[in-house]
């Protein structure tokens, strides 16, 4: 897991390309363009006292809905949800430094409740906040970042953007993971990072934001340190037929796309929602 000891850098126990058209008196070789890149900055993450995280909303969330936060279920302050452990509607009054697009604490959000967290098939939190989108962009002038509805694609570019540590990390979806098992979790269709992303300690709950549409993508949860298998910070890779296989060095983030089915009108979890899969209590 990328959660940092209190003041050290050591891990906590877990942490369409267009043509361009020929010319009509000659015709040429088209050139495919390169998609637009969206220009990724600090705005709208935050900062946990361990983790990373950011101001999150649906393509659906309205200016006047409670805000969410963004993070991992092993950053949850209530300590790391056991296997088909869900934790959902539990009260919390946790604070988050919001950060301006320089990296710059502008503010601090604080948390009414855990919404929803879970350390099952993926490695996700939620919090909602006592503040709106709308008082959010009043006061400091910063918008949520929007949660992707569809998968992740293989080769997109990305950037991990960690509140914590101020720093942004870019390089690509190398692919995905069947299953991915650490310690005595085990997550589904993880994203595996090519090497550029050598997050650390603290980068947990970093938006994983799409350098072209600017959409979180995905959420940094965890990487291989030390070339074990299958233990605590030494994640494995498991595919369909059972063969396991461990990347020392590299580093993983959770699909963010299947929250999306999850939340309804007023940014309220509902786990019976259609299309919603998190797993339930």
């Amino acid at each position: 897991m990328k959660k940092p000891l209190v003041g050290a850098l050591l891990a906590l126990l877990l942490t369409g390309a267009a043509a361009v058209p020929a010319a009509a008196s000659a015709p040429r070789e088209t050139v495919a363009q390169a998609p637009a890149v969206t220009a990724v900055d600090f705005a709208g993450t935050v900062a946990l006292s361990n983790c990373s995280g950011s101001v999150v909303r649906t393509p659906s969330s309205l200016p006047s809905d409670p805000a969410l936060v963004l993070s991992n279920g092993h950053c949850l302050e209530t300590g790391f949800p056991t296997p088909g452990q869900v934790v959902l509607n539990k009260r919390s009054t946790r604070s988050f430094t919001l950060l301006d697009s320089a990296g710059t604490g502008v503010g601090t959000l604080r948390a009414s409740k855990i919404a929803y967290g879970t350390m099952t098939d993926t490695d996700i939190s939620i919090y909602q906040l006592t503040k709106t989108y709308a008082q959010i962009q009043s006061t400091y002038g910063i918008s949520a970042l929007t949660l992707n509805d569809a998968h992740p694609v293989q080769g997109s570019a990305i950037k991990v953007v960690s509140g914590y540590w101020k720093r942004i990390y870019s390089c690509n979806v190398d692919g995905f993971v069947y299953r991915m098992k650490e310690g005595d979790w085990t997550w589904k269709d993880s994203v595996r990072y090519t090497s550029a992303c050598n997050t650390i300690g603290g980068t947990s709950g970093s938006p994983v934001i799409d350098a072209t549409t600017g959409k979180v993508v995905a959420v940094n949860n965890t990487g291989n340190e030390s070339g074990e298998s299958c233990t605590v910070n030494n994640p494995c890779e498991i595919d369909e037929s059972g063969a396991v296989t461990v990347r020392q060095g590299i580093n993983y983030a959770q699909e963010t796309y299947t929250i999306v089915p999850c939340i309804g009108a007023g940014n309220v979890i509902d786990l019976n929602r259609p299309g919603c899969t998190l797993p339930k209590p």
